[in-house]
C-alpha cells in the first residue's frame, strides 16, 4: 500500500516479531486426527483389519479390540472431529477429548491389557490438561440444541430404517425372531454390536454393516453440530442500528460502504467510547467484515481491539473485505494483520461527468437509442415514492433477481423502500406498451444508498428481461444527470475484483506471468463476472479507488475467499427448499456485483 503509515506503526513490527501462539492445540489435535484415520482405515478396509500395521493400531485410543468395523469407524470419525476442535482451541472438544482419552485407557487395559496403549492414551492426554487454558473459544450455545434435536429425529429415523433392514430378509432368518428381539438387533447394531439375530450366508454382514452406517450418519451429523464453528444468525437490533445511524450522519461520508453497514443480518461491536464500530458476520468460522469501521478514526482502534476480543473468544478467524487504503493501514497498525489489495471501486464526480467525446460515444450511442424506442427515466428519493409504487418496485425486483440464491454482503443493503431508508435513491426506467406488463410499464430499477450528505453508492440493479438491451446505461446516466438537483456530488459505482491486472495484462509489453493471471481472471469471468463488470465500470470513464483484504496469515487467505463467497452469496451449501415451499422475504436482499444481465455481459 502506498502512502505514509500514521504513527504508531512501530507496533506492527512488535506484533509481528512476538511469539506465535502455542503450538500444543495443533499438535495434539494433529496427534488425534492421525490416530482416527488409522481407526477409519481398520473398520473400511477388511485387508487392513488382517495386516501388520493393524496390529499396530489395535493399541492405539479407539481400537478396542474385536469390535465391529462400524464402531471403529465412529470412533475414528470422532476422532478426527475431536482433533478439529482442539485444532480451533474449542473448549467443549477439550472436555469431549479428556473424557475419551482416559476411557480408551480404561478400555485398552480392560479388554487387550495392553499397557502401549494406555501409555498412548494418557500421552495425549497430559498436554491436554497441562495447557487447558489454551482451549477457551467459547462453543455456540445454539448446537447444543441443534445437535440433540439432530440426535432425537436421526436415531428415531435410524432405528425405523434399521427394523425394515432386519426385516426384509426373511428367507436367510435363522428362526423367527420377535419385534423386541429385531429392535434389540438394530440397537446393538447402531453402535457395532451384534445383536440376537443371526442370518445365514453373508447376510448377516450386510445387515450389521448398514446398521453401522446409520449409526456412523447419526453420529457424525449430530458430532458435526455440537463441534463446528460457531455460525450464529446475526441480527441488527434497532437500539445497535439507531447507534449506528448516529455514527454515519457525523461519517458517513468517510466511506462509500458504510452505509452497508446497516444491513440487518449482521452483528456489530462498538468501541469503548461508543464513537465507532464494526460491522460482522460469521460464516465457516471467518469473521468477516467489509468495508472500514464506522465512526470517528481516532476511535476506529477501540473498535478493532472488541472485533480482534471476539475474534479470539470463539477462535473464528478474522477478516476484512474491501478496506479502503485508510482503513487497511489502521487495521494492520492496530492487529498486526497484514493486507493485500483485491481490487478497485469505480467512483464517478459528478461535476466531471459528460456524454460528450469520443470516450463516451458508445455509452452516448445506446442511451440515445434507448430514449428513441420510447423509454423514459425517473430518479426520485425513496421517501418521494408513495406506498403502492415502492410495493411494485419491491416485487419488480424480487422477481427480476435472475438466481435462487440472494447475492451480495459488503455491497448491499438487503432491501428497498424501508422507512428508515428515505435518503436511498431509486432510478426506473419506464416504458408504455401497447400489452403491459406484470408490473406496468416498468422496466429496469436501480437502488442507490447513500454516501455522506452529497454521494451514493450503487446497491443493486435489476431490469425485466423482456427489455431492451443497456438499460443499466440508461439509469446510470439518468442517475448521473440527476444528481446536481439532488445535492450528490460523487457516486460509486461496482467493484471490479483484480481490475489492475486485467488492465496491465491487456496492455503492450505485459509480461508471461500478467498476461497468464489475466488469462485465469478471464476463465473465471465465465462464473463470477470479473472482466465484465470491469469493462461495465470502465464506460463511465470512473477514477479508481483501491480496495483491500486484511487477513492474518495466507494460510488463511484460502477459507476467507470460500467465506466471502459464501457471504455473497456465490455459494450456497445449505439445500434449497421446494419453490412452493419457500417463505417470500420482506423485501430482496441483492448485490450490485452479481449483474446478470445480457447487457453487462456484452460490455
Amino acid at each position: 500500500m502506498s502512502g505514509e503509515v500514521p504513527t504508531g506503526s512501530h507496533r506492527v513490527r512488535r506484533v509481528l516479531s512476538g511469539p506465535r501462539p502455542e503450538a500444543v492445540p495443533a499438535l495434539v489435535g494433529r496427534a488425534c486426527a492421525l490416530v482416527g484415520l488409522v481407526d477409519i482405515a481398520a473398520g473400511v478396509f477388511p485387508r487392513f483389519r488382517h495386516s501388520r500395521m493393524h496390529t499396530m493400531a489395535e493399541v492405539l485410543p479407539g481400537a478396542l479390540g474385536p469390535f465391529a468395523a462400524a464402531l471403529s469407524i465412529s470412533v475414528g470419525v470422532l476422532l478426527l472431529l475431536l482433533a478439529h476442535g482442539l485444532k480451533r482451541h474449542k473448549r467443549r472438544a477439550w472436555r469431549a477429548a479428556v473424557v475419551l482419552l482416559p476411557a480408551g485407557a480404561v478400555a485398552q487395559f480392560t479388554y487387550r491389557h495392553s499397557l502401549v496403549g494406555v501409555l498412548i492414551s494418557l500421552a495425549l492426554l497430559a498436554p491436554l490438561l497441562r495447557h487447558r487454558d489454551q482451549f477457551a473459544a467459547l462453543p455456540d450455545p445454539r448446537s447444543r440444541w441443534r445437535a440433540l434435536a439432530n440426535f432425537v429425529l436421526m436415531g428415531a429415523g435410524s432405528l425405523a430404517l434399521g427394523l425394515v433392514i432386519v426385516s426384509v430378509h426373511p428367507d436367510r432368518m435363522v428362526g423367527d425372531p420377535s419385534l423386541a428381539d429385531r429392535i434389540a438387533h438394530v440397537l446393538y447394531g447402531l453402535f457395532g454390536f451384534e445383536g440376537p439375530v443371526d442370518y445365514q450366508g453373508d447376510t448377516s454382514w450386510t445387515v450389521a454393516m448398514s446398521l453401522g452406517a446409520l449409526g456412523l450418519l447419526t453420529a457424525v451429523t449430530t458430532i458435526y453440530l455440537a463441534l463446528r464453528p460457531e455460525h450464529p444468525a446475526a441480527r441488527l437490533t434497532e437500539e445497535d442500528e439507531a447507534r449506528l445511524r448516529v455514527l454515519l450522519a457525523k461519517h458517513g461520508g468517510r466511506d462509500s460502504l458504510g452505509h452497508f453497514a446497516l444491513r440487518r443480518d449482521k452483528a456489530v461491536v462498538f468501541s469503548p467510547s461508543g464513537k465507532a464500530a464494526v460491522t460482522y458476520r460469521v460464516v465457516s468460522g471467518v469473521m468477516l467484515a467489509s468495508g472500514d469501521p464506522i465512526g470517528d478514526v481516532e476511535a476506529w482502534p477501540g473498535a478493532i481491539e472488541r472485533f480482534m476480543d471476539e475474534a479470539r473468544a470463539h477462535s473464528w478467524t478474522p477478516a476484512v473485505m474491501g478496506c479502503s487504503e485508510t482503513g487497511g493501514e489502521v487495521w494492520t497498525r492496530e492487529t498486526g494483520l497484514d493486507a493485500l489489495e483485491l481490487g478497485d471501486e469505480a467512483v464517478v464526480d459528478v461535476a466531471d461527468f459528460s456524454l460528450a467525446g469520443r470516450a463516451m460515444r458508445n455509452v452516448r450511442q445506446m442511451v440515445k437509442r434507448i430514449e428513441r424506442a420510447g423509454y423514459e427515466t425517473r430518479v426520485r428519493r425513496v421517501r418521494d415514492l408513495g406506498d403502492a409504487e415502492l410495493d411494485r418496485i419491491r416485487r419488480a425486483a424480487e422477481d427480476w433477481r435472475g438466481t435462487d440464491t440472494e447475492r451480495g454482503f459488503s455491497m448491499a443493503l438487503g432491501r428497498i423502500g424501508d422507512a428508515a431508508d428515505g435518503d436511498c435513491l431509486i432510478a426506473t426506467a419506464h416504458k408504455a406498451d401497447d400489452r403491459p406488463g406484470q408490473y406496468g410499464d416498468l422496466k429496469a430499477i436501480l437502488h442507490f444508498v447513500p454516501w455522506g450528505t452529497n454521494g451514493a453508492s450503487l446497491d443493486l440493479m435489476r431490469r425485466d428481461r423482456s427489455a431492451d438491451p443497456g438499460m443499466n446505461e440508461l439509469l446510470i446516466v439518468a442517475a448521473l444527470q440527476a444528481a446536481p438537483r439532488l445535492g450528490i456530488e460523487h457516486v460509486s459505482l461496482n467493484f471490479a475484483m483484480f481490475r489492475s491486472a486485467l488492465a496491465r495484462g491487456e496492455k503492450i509489453g505485459a509480461g508471461p506471468v500478467l498476461r497468464a493471471w489475466r488469462g485465469l481472471l478471464v476463465f473465471l469471468s465465465r462464473w463470477f463476472q470479473i472482466e465484465s463488470l470491469y469493462k461495465f465500470n470502465a464506460k463511465f470513464q470512473p477514477r479508481w479507488e483501491p480496495r483491500f483484504v486484511v487477513y492474518r496469515a495466507s494460510g488463511d487467505l484460502p477459507r476467507i475467499g470460500f467465506a466471502a463467497m459464501q457471504a455473497e452469496g456465490f455459494v450456497n451449501l445449505a439445500l434449497p427448499l421446494p419453490r412452493l415451499l419457500r417463505r417470500r422475504p420482506p423485501g430482496p436482499r441483492a448485490c450490485a456485483h452479481a449483474v446478470a444481465e445480457r447487457d453487462v455481459r456484452a460490455a
